[in-house]
This record gives C-alpha cells, structure tokens and sequence, in this order.
C-alpha cells in the first residue's frame, strides 16, 4: 500500500512539474528541468504525452531538452559500466554509443541482423578449414552475398559510426565493418580481433590469443597468421604491409600497431570518429556531449 501511495504521489508530481513547463520564468523552468534529471527515465513517458498534447512551441522544445538531458545521463552511467564490469561484450558497448543517436534503437534487430549474416557463414563453415579458407567465407557471406561495402563517397559521415545504420545501409567506415566482422567471427569462435592503426582500423587472425596475453611482441607476432582489411572487402596482407603503411604516415612500428587491442580502445576510436564527424559538420553541442562520453571511456 505504501509503494501504491509513493508511485500515486510520484505521478502527482510528475503532473504538477508539467503544469510548469510553460512558465515564462527561467528560474522556475531550470528548477522543474533538474527535478526531471533527477526522477530520470520513469518521467520520459510523461513527458512524451505532455509533448503530444501541447500546442506551445515553447513548451515542446523544453520538454525536448529536458528528455535528452535525462537520455543523455543515462547514456553516460550506462557507458562507465560497461567500461568497468562488461567491457568483454562488444556488442552491448557499441548498442549503448548508438542509443546516443537513436534513443529508441531496437536492439533486437540489431542482433536479428548479426544472426543471420553469422547463420549464413556458419552453413559454410566446417571442422577441416584452414584460417585462410574460413575468411574467404566470411569475405563471400558479408561482401558479396550480403553486399557490405565501404562508404568512401561520404567517408566522414556519422552514420558510418552507427551499427544500426550500416547493418541497414550496407555501408561503413573501417571501424564498424571491422566490429561487425569480429562480432560474427566471435559468435562462430573464429580468432579475429581489432588492429587500432593510426587513420585505419584492420583485423588480425591470431593462432593462439588466450596464451598470448603476456607474451613477448616477437612470439605474438609469431602468432598472427595474418591481417584483414574488411574496407577493402576483406583483403588480407601481412606485417610488412603495415610497416609500409606506417613508413608513409612516418611513424615507428610500435607493438601496439600490430597487435590486438581492447573492447574500451575500440570504443574510444568509435566516439573520435564522431567527434570528428559532427565537428565537420559544425555541429557543436554534439561534439561536447561525445567528449563527455569519452571521459567515461578513460
């Protein structure tokens, strides 16, 4: 009865906080916004059917902000956990970056849509594989039965940096095909992880990844039977081609552009796309709220 009682006065207040909204008085409108931030996510439906039955321009626009501020909050305590307990599950970090654009995502035909490209490679697949054999399956599946391809005519565009968009439109940046390369190599158990070049992003197929995490760089390079470029519909080259490419960027070959790295470095590099995507296009309150998130990825 006295949970009854709290959620009866909760919407009392919810209701008197909406009559509100329309207050000329700036004060009073910041005091009724942070209260909002506070009561957090139960309010959005709320504040929704306030905004559908509201004829002030004034008020909608409030009533906006107020439900991206209470989004944007949860985006960022959803990001610092996933960061520090589940930074294992790729797809759950990447999900929770593009609910940033697309609050109401439904993440069930995201996994729909990975299922069934991993589907169709795993009818392909069998025991007496080579490594070499199981990615020219992997290139047939997602570059040409599926038809994934690199957005090099609008390379900088920020839905390239959104999962949900390119399973839907085929098109990508380096990055998200790599991620969404790995996300179906890892349900089929197949050893490909992420290679964070500088100005790219490419794959490696690791012979050995679990006993190599404190191994020498010569034994780990002794590992990696080869490289993958999913942008270029999963060409696969060597170690010399990336000191090749290091050579024209003028940089030295350090490890760390050779070898693996983790779910929170490939997240990271999936927001400065973003930053520097939205920051092409002038759209500056985007580019201080991603830096926000950035800070709960370090």
């Amino acid at each position: 009865m006295a949970n009854k009682r709290k959620q009866e006065m909760s919407l009392r207040e919810v209701i008197a906080l909406i009559t509100l909204l329309d207050d000329p008085d700036e004060m009073i409108y910041s005091q009724v916004k942070e209260r909002f931030v506070t009561l957090g996510l139960p309010a959005i439906p709320h504040l929704e059917t306030a905004w559908e039955n509201s004829f002030d321009a004034i008020m909608q626009k409030r009533i906006e902000t107020i439900i991206h501020t209470i989004q944007f909050e949860a985006l960022q305590r959803a990001l610092k956990a996933w960061a520090e307990e589940e930074s294992d599950d790729l797809l759950k970090g990447v999900l929770i970056l593009s609910r940033y654009q697309y609050p109401d995502l439904d993440e069930q035909k995201v996994r729909k849509l990975i299922h069934q490209i991993k589907q169709d490679v795993w009818l392909e697949l069998h025991e007496d594989l080579t490594a070499m054999e199981k990615v020219k399956i992997l290139n047939h599946v997602i570059f040409e039965i599926h038809q994934f391809s690199g957005n090099i005519t609008n390379y900088h565009a920020p839905q390239n940096s959104f999962i949900n968009n390119v399973l839907e439109s085929k098109k990508g940046n380096p990055l998200m095909l790599s991620i969404i390369y790995m996300l179906i190599c890892k349900e089929l158990s197949i050893p490909v992880y992420g290679i964070n070049l500088p100005q790219h992003f490419v794959l490696a197929y690791i012979n050995d990844y679990a006993n190599l995490m404190d191994a020498t760089h010569k034994t780990f390079s002794n590992n990696i039977l080869f490289y993958i470029n999913p942008f270029s519909k999963g060409l696969i080259f060597d170690h010399k081609d990336i000191d090749q490419f290091l050579k024209q960027l003028n940089l030295e070959p350090e490890p760390k552009y050779y070898h693996p790295c983790n779910n929170v470095d490939i997240l990271l590099r999936c927001v400065n796309n973003l930053i520097f995507s939205y920051e092409k296009l002038g759209y500056l309150d985007k580019v201080k709220e991603l830096k926000k998130l950035e800070i709960q990825l370090q």
